[in-house]
C-alpha cells in the first residue's frame, strides 16, 4: 500500500511534495527559549521558502540516567506548545510515550487542537497499543524508526496505523545501532521505506553515540551537515533537526543538537539537493 499526500496543518507532506523541515529543541526547557527558537525558525522559513513544523518534547521518558532532565510534563508542556503555536502559527509536533497521552491530544477540550502531528519515539515504535492509540487520533503520525528496526520491517508498523483507517503516516530515519555506542545510516533504506510512505531524515539523532559518556548519550554534532546532505541526496522528503540557541547549555542531547545560527545555510543546501534529486526522477 502506498499513501497519497496529506497535510500537517497547512504543510503538504508527500513523495512528490516540496522539501519540509521539522525542527525545534529536543525538550521543552522554558517558554522563553521555545518562543525564541520558534521565532527564529519562522524567519528561516521566510528566507528559505522551506515550510517548517515545530517540534519539542514535553517529556523525555527514555533518558539514559535517572538524574537527566525530562521536561515540564504533559500539561505545562502542551500549554507552552500552545503559546508557540498562537504566537508563530507554526504547526506543532510532539511525541507521546503512553496511550493516555495520545488520547488526550485528540479528545481533550483543552489540548485537543494544539498538536498537529503525533510522534512515536524510536524505542516505542513496535509497541502496538501505543501505535494504535496514536492512529486512532486520526492526526498525522511521525514514526521514529527504532535503531533495531530494518527498513523492511517498517511496513509492519505502518500496517498497525493503516488498519485503524489512518493513512497520514510518515517515517523518520534516525540511525541504526552499530556496536554498543555508535549509530550508522543505511541510505538505501530511504527508497525502501518510500514504497509505503514519505521518509524524513533525522540528521541530529543520527550523530548520537548512545551511552558513550556513561551517564548520558554522546554524539558528534559536527557531522550533522554531512549526514543531512547525504540523506536528502538519497531522496528523503523532509529534514529533521533538533536545534538550540546555545547547544552547550541544552538540557537534552547537547552533544548532537544543531546551533540555530547554522540552520539557514544547511536548509538552503538541502533544498538545492532536494530540487536536483526530485527534478531528475
Amino acid at each position: 500500500m502506498s499513501q497519497s499526500n496529506f497535510k500537517i496543518k497547512d504543510v503538504e507532506i508527500g513523495l512528490d511534495a516540496p522539501l519540509f523541515l521539522i525542527a525545534g529543541p529536543c525538550v521543552i526547557e522554558s517558554l522563553e527559549i521555545c518562543l525564541e527558537i520558534a521565532e527564529r525558525l519562522v524567519e528561516i522559513e521566510k528566507q528559505t521558502g522551506v515550510r517548517t513544523i515545530y517540534k519539542a518534547s514535553f517529556d523525555k521518558a527514555n533518558r539514559t540516567s535517572i538524574y537527566s532532565y525530562r521536561g515540564p510534563g504533559f500539561e505545562k508542556g502542551i500549554e507552552i506548545l500552545f503559546a508557540v503555536k498562537s504566537k508563530t502559527n507554526l504547526p506543532i509536533l510532539t511525541d507521546v510515550h503512553e496511550v493516555a497521552q495520545a488520547s488526550r491530544l485528540a479528545t481533550s477540550p483543552q489540548f485537543g487542537n494544539v498538536v498537529d502531528c503525533i510522534q512515536i519515539p524510536a524505542f516505542l515504535c513496535r509497541q502496538t497499543d501505543l501505535v494504535v492509540a496514536c492512529a486512532l487520533t486520526h492526526k498525522p503520525i511521525n514514526i521514529k524508526k527504532g535503531q533495531f528496526v530494518s527498513p523492511q520491517a517498517v511496513k509492519n508498523i505502518l500496517d498497525k496505523i493503516w488498519h485503524q483507517g489512518n493513512l497520514k503516516a510518515m517515517v523518520t530515519e534516525r540511525g541504526t545501532t552499530f556496536g554498543y555506542t555508535q549509530l550508522v545510516n543505511d541510505m538505501t533504506g530511504i527508497p525502501v521505506m518510500q514504497q509505503w510512505c514519505p521518509v524524513i531524515f533525522d540528521a541530529t539523532h543520527s550523530t548520537q553515540c548512545p551511552g558513550a559518556s556513561g551517564f548520558e548519550t554522546g554524539g558528534r554534532s559536527e557531522m550533522v551537515p554531512t549526514l543531512a546532505r547525504a540523506g536528502i541526496a538519497a531522496g528523503a522528503n523532509g529534514l529533521f533537526l533538533e536545534v538550540h540557541l546555545d547547544p552547550s547549555t541544552a538540557r537534552s542531547d547537547a552533544s548532537t543538537i544543531f546551533p540555530m545560527d547554522k540552520v539557514k545555510d544547511l536548509v538552503l543546501e538541502c533544498k538545492r539537493i532536494h530540487g536536483i534529486v526530485h527534478e531528475n526522477r
